[in-house]
């Protein structure tokens, strides 16, 4: 299996999870080779290259997902809109879509450059995660852990294994990958307290707000 790895931060619980859980060198190999911007790992999975990976939930809608998200209720601090002229972030799916749902115009920016613009620049940009959450009283789902076919099953029962033991993060482990991202590690540790992965009936509901809105904006191109 070929498993798409999205470098970011927000997922570094997972990541040591699946280090220990992927079957063999060859497995870790691939997941190691196959990291990349969630934009890249989009396409990597629909086109096939990839068997399974947390994808953008705006790309989600017609795949096998499990309850396994990228979440927040709230501010995330990692994806960002700076008012002002429209430009996309080409690393994103999801929060290029948010920011038109949301009716606002600017430059999004998602990642370790958004976290690093909020430390930064502290209240100089909206966080569009934290805009959701004020106007549809609803967490808001940026990613979703989906799986082709035959890998379903398995990557299922790894969600449900993560969620009954999620690993916790050794201190070495955090400055490592703090300074990695070039933030530091008690920022690694806020920024982390603001995510969760187990989608209820809650995030349900917001995803599906979520695509509804979608819809409708397309709908006006």
């Amino acid at each position: 299996m070929i498993f798409g790895k999205i470098e970011y931060l927000n997922l570094l619980p997972f990541h040591m999870f699946l280090k220990r859980r992927l079957r063999s060198s060859a497995e870790k190999s691939a997941w190691r080779r196959h990291g990349s911007v969630p934009s890249r790992i989009n396409r990597a999975f629909m086109t096939g290259r990839v068997d399974a990976a947390v994808i953008s939930s705006i790309k989600s809608r017609r795949c096998r997902c499990t309850d396994f998200g990228i979440i927040a209720d709230g501010r995330v601090q990692s994806v960002l809109l700076l008012p002002g002229r429209q430009k996309n972030d080409t690393e994103s799916d999801t929060s290029n879509v948010l920011a038109k749902v949301l009716g606002l115009q600017g430059e999004v920016l998602i990642g370790d450059k958004a976290l690093h613009y909020y430390h930064r620049h502290p209240g100089r940009a909206i966080d569009l995660a934290a805009e959701w959450k004020k106007r549809e009283k609803l967490p808001f789902v940026f990613a979703r852990l989906c799986a082709h076919s035959s890998h379903f099953s398995r990557i299922e029962k790894l969600s449900r294994d993560f969620f009954a033991a999620p690993p916790k993060i050794p201190s070495y482990i955090l400055k490592k990958e703090a300074a990695r991202h070039g933030v530091t590690p008690a920022e690694v540790k806020a920024y982390l307290r603001l995510i969760y992965y187990r989608m209820g009936w809650p995030e349900k509901k917001a995803l599906k707000r979520f695509f509804r809105l979608a819809e409708k904006i397309d709908k006006k191109r």
